[in-house]
This record gives C-alpha cells, sequence and structure tokens, in this order.
C-alpha cells in the first residue's frame, strides 16, 4: 500500500512520485496562502520561475515532435494511404475537440468572477495597448520568419512549427538519404524530453508558488474558480469520450465501454504518470492483439502522439477562455475562431510527456497578444489535476483512431475483436501483450 510501480515496473515509496510531490505542494501553498497572505505572494517567482523554465522548451519541442512525426512517414506506398486517412481523421476530431472546449467555455464561463486586481487589469490593458502599437499583421506574413534561428531565439511558435512542417517534409521527400538526419532529430527528441523531465522534478515548487500565490494574493474564493475549471474539465472530456469517441466507435462496430475495459491496465498506468506516452508499447501490441494491422498500428499510433490530442485540444480552448475571463480579456468572435486555429496548430507540438498540455498552452497563448500568457500563474497550481485527465483522453481517441482507420482500410479483424472485447478466446499471443507490461 505504501508504494507505486512506476512505468519501468520497479516499486518506490508513494511519496517519491512526482504526483503525491505535486499534489503535496498544492496542499501546502494553498494553506500557506490562505494562512499568510503576503508569504503566499512572496512565493510568486517559484512559479512564475517553473513557467519560464517549461516556455524555454516550447521551441524545440515543437520543432522535434512535429518534423519526426512528418519524417517518420516512410516511403512505402500503403503508408501515404494510412497516413494520409489518419490525418484526415486527426483535424476533423481534433478540431472538433477544439470547439467543444470553446463552445463549453462560453456556456459555463468557469473564469467568470475571479477575483482578479486592478493591477491586473492594467496589465491586461498594457498588452491590448502593445498590440494596437503594434498593428495588425498579415497572418501569412507573421508566420513566415526573417531567419529560422531568429525564429527559435524569439520563441515565435507559428514561425517554428512553419519551418518544422517545411523540413519534415524535405526530409520526407529525401527518403533514404535523410536517414541520419532523421535519427539524429529522434535522438534530440529524447534529449529534449529529458530535459522537460529534469524541469519537472521542481514542479512540486512551482505549484507550490503559484498556488501560494494564487490564494494568498486572491483569496479563498479563488480556488472556486480553479475548481469549477477543473470540474468542467473532467467533465467536458467525459462527455467527449462518452458520446463523441462512443459514436464513431458504435459506427466502427464496437462499444467504447468495452474497449475501455479492454485498456483499463493501460488507463491504470497513464493515470499514474499521467502521460499517455508511459503507456504507447502496451497499447500498440494491445491494439494488433485485438485485430488491428500492425502496419496500420505502428503508423497511426505514434503520429496520433503529435496530431490526435483531444484531450489536450479540449484543455486549451477551454483554459485559454478561462484565463481570458479570469483576467476580464474581453474575446470577440474573430479572437476566439483565432484561438482555435492557432491552437489547431500548436496542439501538433504536443507530446504525450507529463505538462506538454501547459506548454501547448503557452505556445498557444503567446501568438495571441490580448491574452496575457502571465495569466497561466492563474491555473498553474491545479494544471496537475487536469493533465491526468488530458492523458486519459488522448491515449483513449488514439486507441479509437487506430481501429477506425483499419477498418477504413477494410483490414480490421472485426471477428478478433469482437472475440475480444466479449472476453471469448486468446486475443493473440500472450507474449505480445506480457512483454510489454500489459498483465
Amino acid at each position: 500500500m505504501g508504494e507505486v510501480v512506476s512505468a519501468a515496473g520497479r516499486k518506490r515509496p508513494f511519496y517519491r512520485t512526482l504526483y503525491v510531490q505535486v499534489i503535496a505542494a498544492i496542499l501546502l501553498g494553498g494553506l500557506i496562502g490562505f494562512l499568510w497572505p503576503p508569504v503566499g505572494v512572496a512565493l510568486q517567482p517559484l512559479g512564475d520561475g517553473f513557467i519560464k523554465l517549461i516556455k524555454m522548451m516550447i521551441a524545440p519541442i515543437i520543432f522535434c515532435t512535429v518534423v519526426s512525426g512528418i519524417a517518420g512517414v516512410t516511403n512505402v506506398q500503403k503508408v501515404g494511404r494510412v497516413g494520409g486517412k489518419a490525418l484526415i481523421y486527426f483535424e476533423a476530431v481534433s478540431t472538433l475537440a477544439l470547439v467543444i472546449g470553446l463552445t463549453v467555455a462560453n456556456v459555463l464561463k468557469p473564469g467568470a468572477g475571479f477575483p482578479t486586481a486592478g493591477e491586473d487589469a492594467a496589465k491586461v490593458a498594457q498588452f491590448a495597448d502593445k498590440a494596437k502599437e503594434q498593428g495588425i499583421v498579415p497572418f501569412l506574413m507573421n508566420i513566415i520568419p526573417d531567419t529560422v534561428v531568429g525564429a527559435f531565439a524569439r520563441g515565435d511558435i507559428l514561425q517554428v512549427l512553419l519551418f518544422a512542417i517545411l523540413f519534415g517534409f524535405a526530409l520526407m521527400g529525401l527518403g533514404e538519404k535523410a536517414r541520419l538526419v532523421r535519427e539524429l532529430i529522434d535522438q534530440v527528441s529524447k534529449a529534449v524530453f529529458a530535459v522537460v523531465g529534469i524541469i519537472m522534478r521542481v514542479a512540486p515548487l512551482g505549484a507550490l508558488g503559484a498556488m501560494a500565490f494564487t490564494i494568498g494574493k486572491y483569496g479563498p474564493a479563488a480556488l472556486g474558480n480553479l475548481l469549477g475549471l477543473i470540474a468542467t474539465f473532467y467533465l467536458t472530456s467525459a462527455l467527449f469520450v462518452i458520446l463523441v469517441l462512443g459514436t464513431i466507435a458504435h459506427f466502427t462496430g464496437f462499444s467504447i465501454f468495452r474497449f475501455l475495459g479492454y485498456i483499463k491496465e493501460e488507463l491504470l498506468v497513464v493515470l499514474g504518470t499521467s502521460s499517455s506516452e508511459s503507456a504507447l508499447p502496451s497499447l500498440m501490441a494491445k491494439l494488433e492483439a485485438l485485430g488491428c494491422p500492425k502496419p496500420v498500428v505502428g503508423l497511426v499510433v505514434p503520429t496520433g502522439y503529435s496530431f490526435n490530442l483531444d484531450g489536450t485540444n479540449i484543455y486549451m480552448t477551454l483554459a485559454a477562455l478561462f484565463v481570458a475571463q479570469a483576467t476580464s480579456t474581453p474575446l470577440s468572435l474573430e479572437d476566439q475562431l483565432a484561438i482555435v486555429g492557432v491552437a489547431m496548430l500548436t496542439s501538433k507540438g504536443a507530446s504525450g510527456v507529463t505538462g506538454a498540455g501547459f506548454v501547448t498552452l503557452a505556445a498557444t497563448l503567446s501568438v495571441v497578444p490580448t491574452i496575457p500568457v502571465a495569466g497561466m500563474a492563474l491555473i498553474f497550481g491545479v494544471d496537475k489535476f487536469m493533465s491526468e485527465c488530458r492523458a486519459l483522453t488522448n491515449i483513449i481517441g488514439n486507441g479509437v483512431a487506430t481501429i477506425v482507420i483499419s477498418a477504413w482500410e477494410r483490414e480490421l479483424d472485426r471477428t478478433r475483436m469482437d472475440a475480444v472485447l466479449h472476453g471469448r478466446g486468446n486475443p493473440g499471443p500472450a507474449d505480445l501483450i506480457h512483454a510489454t507490461g500489459g498483465e
């Protein structure tokens, strides 16, 4: 009872897990902010410093993941067809997730009435004035960098995305000639995410500072808004899985509830690590055992981790509008559509690692100047509670997508799928699942 099994299968004391540490830090931060408000406000640099560390990694993460996702499409003829279908599906469902998050935020308004201070309103006004001084730059011109290095140096996400997309397609076109470059980027990507892993070790300090500052400055009333945001996000994600993915599953010929039961071990791993990537090998093995062809599983699942993040998409539009509402930032319909458009791009740079949703939210807000990126500090203290839901929704969405694409290719073994989901017969080679830790 006092130990937690890590993704690698090793047991460690529960108090050494990041999940427990962040929860403890959040509770402690809230207590400090409530009992000693001046101390809580003084701890703001802890939260702000962690946010800066995360923002530091945005450009390299997006570049590496987008390039790897595009360049990883091999030159096999079938892969091109499967990849095209997968991208069409990803865009349709991901856009729907973004719109759902936006709609729910407009209807329930979880950030309305947040007790912001007058100085925050002044900061918001400064953002708006600065945007007006700069003028409205045509969108297409704004995403074209003067230099590639300049885009990375300024952290201009749209410009980094443009270069990453072009670079990825260039590597795809070069084929085997670019193998060494692809392998290099894959290794750099691993190193970049290793850096993110190091940064996440100080997440408890950042969470403590962010929560202490929020409660210390705005009072316990702010916590009600934050809890409302969490509840709204969980409810929206649950409805998305049951209604949207459930409807897609129904027309594909299987029950979403039986599928959730089939991958329950993977869902528990994701819940414990807050990372959908931690269950990737086991999920792929189970999808093959379910009756999906190996080539489709091998392409759709990894690609989906960059291009099909339904939970992250819901979170981005919902959280972006929460920050806008909490900081009393008025958003027109055009502004909200711009958020959706930008999020459609920035979400393609997300990954399954812990904190990636917060990274992509920062990327989205950074290109919508009317919303103060500093407002992210308001939700960082409770972001950890939403991380699990993002990861769970993401892995469910990618599992459903793989089955749909397999059926679209008319290569889904429906007899095996029906038997497996109903608990009849052998789902496939036992070593296929047990080798990846699915027990």
